[in-house]
């Protein structure tokens, strides 16, 4: 059994995928052999292959060509993987299954009956509760696993994917995340409470523009809560170093700006936080599987009650001004009694298992499914 992992988004995915990836090496009868598009990838296997105790992982990069060479170069427009992919095409397809954490694998041998291809399977790297453009072409993936059974509900509803095709398997980072926690450094020299801020990257959607500077001032002025602010490592990831470094400046012993450290990917600040602050980030339910209190952005104003891909809000207050902020947090701890079983029961369906066993479930399927061609949910 011959299996590619392509890790074609940025490294932070690698941590959704790691744990799976070095399951697979160590079975009997299983080849693996690994590719990547950033190239700050194989840093992150690093780092991860030793936190396992497994040996390194050699990767190899994808080749961008000429066009999709000159589209990388200029940060702005990623890593584009559009280009990439046709390029690469050959080169994977002596494989019997390209495994991924982002689903532009289904561009990939597009139009091609499964059976003559190599298979498609897509290991999520988020809960679906929020909805994005790209997942309409999930439905292109020969296999979907998923985290939790909230998101084989809504993958099925949705027709992002059909039974027999998709499995939800628990949530592996958490198991190399916590291989990492006991190397993970104090933050700040103090026993103060500590707010995490997380801004999503979506512009139509993230809280960053109108809350940033609001959020600083507040901390400014109240030493006695801690505050890190850590947005999606994308937001800043395609602006100059300049730009991150004068960020990171705006810390100090009590406050904490990330724009895209590590420490934003390996569930360093969502551990060491007391309350959340955010919009639309999928990290939020990595927050509540320690149920504490939060805080929702909604500065665009969305129409958000009864759509199932805000189902986060429902997890903690939800506000739209700068000018509720301040009392927002400071009634966050009281008003927490009425959300905890809510964040419970949403921690359950969009994580699922949490333990080394949702590893071994993921590559069981994987095998299962190349050999016979279907799983069970």
């Amino acid at each position: 059994m011959r299996i590619a992992f392509v890790f074609i988004a940025e490294a932070y995915q690698v941590y959704h995928g790691a744990a799976v990836l070095f399951e697979l090496m160590a079975r009997p009868g299983v080849s693996v052999d690994v590719f990547h598009l950033d190239p700050a990838t194989p840093a992150q296997l690093d780092r991860l292959a030793r936190a396992h105790g497994v040996s390194a992982v050699p990767s190899t990069p994808l080749d961008a060509g000429l066009i999709g060479g000159a589209i990388r170069s200029m940060r702005i427009f990623g890593l584009a993987k559009p280009q990439v992919m046709a390029r690469n095409e050959a080169l994977l397809r002596g494989y019997d299954a390209i495994v991924s954490t982002e689903d532009g694998i289904t561009r990939l041998f597009e139009g091609e009956p499964e059976d003559a291809r190599p298979r498609r399977i897509l290991l999520t790297h988020g809960p679906a509760q929020r909805k994005v453009p790209s997942h309409a072409n999930r439905i292109h993936c020969d296999l979907i696993l998923v985290k939790g059974p909230a998101d084989v509900s809504a993958y099925l509803r949705d027709g992002l994917s059909r039974e027999g095709h998709i499995a939800a398997v628990g949530y592996p980072k958490f198991v190399t995340t916590a291989l990492l926690a006991d190397h993970t450094p104090r933050l700040f020299e103090n026993d103060n409470p500590t707010v995490l801020y997380n801004s999503h990257k979506d512009r139509s959607l993230r809280s960053w523009d109108v809350f940033f500077e609001p959020m600083m001032e507040t901390f400014r002025s109240n030493r006695g809560t801690n505050l890190i602010v850590a947005p999606h490592v994308k937001l800043f990831r395609r602006r100059s170093e300049s730009v991150r470094r004068n960020l990171r400046a705006r810390s100090d012993c009590t406050i904490l700006v990330d724009p895209g450290s590590d420490r934003s990917l390996d569930n360093t600040y969502s551990e060491a936080a007391d309350i959340y602050v955010g919009d639309v980030s999928s990290q939020v339910f990595e927050f509540v599987a320690r149920p504490r209190p939060c805080v929702f952005l909604n500065p665009h104003r969305v129409k958000w009650k009864g759509n199932p891909h805000f189902s986060a809000w429902e997890l903690g207050e939800v506000i739209e001004r700068p000018d509720e902020l301040k009392d927002a947090i400071e009634r966050a701890p009281t008003l927490h009694p009425e959300f905890i079983e809510r964040q419970k029961q949403a921690a359950k369906g969009a994580l699922g298992d949490t333990g080394p066993q949702s590893v071994i479930r993921s590559a069981d399927l994987i095998l299962r499914y190349l050999a016979e061609g279907r799983v069970d949910p």
